[in-house]
């Protein structure tokens, strides 16, 4: 990583930060320097406008998911040919899933909640609508491996995952199933979590 990217790291996992501590609001380029602990005028020189600085966040957040995926064996790049996913596979894979889930409402809750508050700020600021395309790489990789294990319609089942998974996210994280869901973090929110994705995974391939 060179220097200016391990900059715009430091930059953006502040910013991170802020948002997820006050919303969209917080975030400024001052603030960002505040929380970096940096000189200020130093988000200013490399994310000059607002619009930069968000695009860069989520570019930052989609690169920290990814190593996540990655973590957990979870496929992050294009399809590759592979052998046809079985029961037994299709149970690793929500229990991989499951535990990229809880990381995200224990340890990455931070970068949850902004994620969600980046996405809303796209809603209302057209000029950010390319921010939702970072999301298109899960979709993919769901299509995928729903055609390996059998879906009757993989294209539309597997953004059907997708969005059922992310649903299940935002439940966990921010609506009612914060009040009666285990606590992130342990056993028993992974195996919960993976029961819920195994349930779906049935439900679209029949297995």
């Amino acid at each position: 990583m060179t220097a200016r990217a391990n900059r715009i790291a430091t930059l953006t996992d502040a910013a991170i930060e802020l948002i997820a501590d006050g919303g969209m609001r917080a975030l400024t380029h001052r603030a960002v320097d505040g929380r970096a602990g940096l000189p200020p005028g130093t988000t200013s020189a490399y994310l000059r406008t607002r619009q930069a600085l968000i695009e860069a966040v989520v570019g930052r957040l989609a690169e920290r998911d990814r190593a996540d995926l990655a973590a957990y064996d979870l496929p992050t790049g294009p399809p590759t040919p592979a052998p046809r996913l079985d029961s037994d596979d299709l149970d690793a894979l929500a229990a991989g899933v499951a535990e990229v889930l809880d990381r995200w409402l224990s340890v990455g809750r931070s970068r949850s909640l902004t994620r969600y508050a980046c996405l809303l700020e796209a809603v209302h600021r057209p000029e950010l609508r390319g921010i939702l395309q970072h999301g298109t790489g899960l979709r993919v990789q769901a299509r995928d491996l729903l055609t390996r294990a059998g879906a009757t319609d993989p294209d539309r089942q597997g953004d059907q995952f997708v969005a059922f998974v992310d649903g299940l996210l935002f439940d966990r994280l921010a609506g009612a199933g914060a009040l009666s869901a285990p606590q992130p973090g342990t056993p028993a929110s992974r195996a919960d979590l993976s029961a819920a994705v195994r349930t779906l995974l049935r439900a679209l391939t029949g297995t």
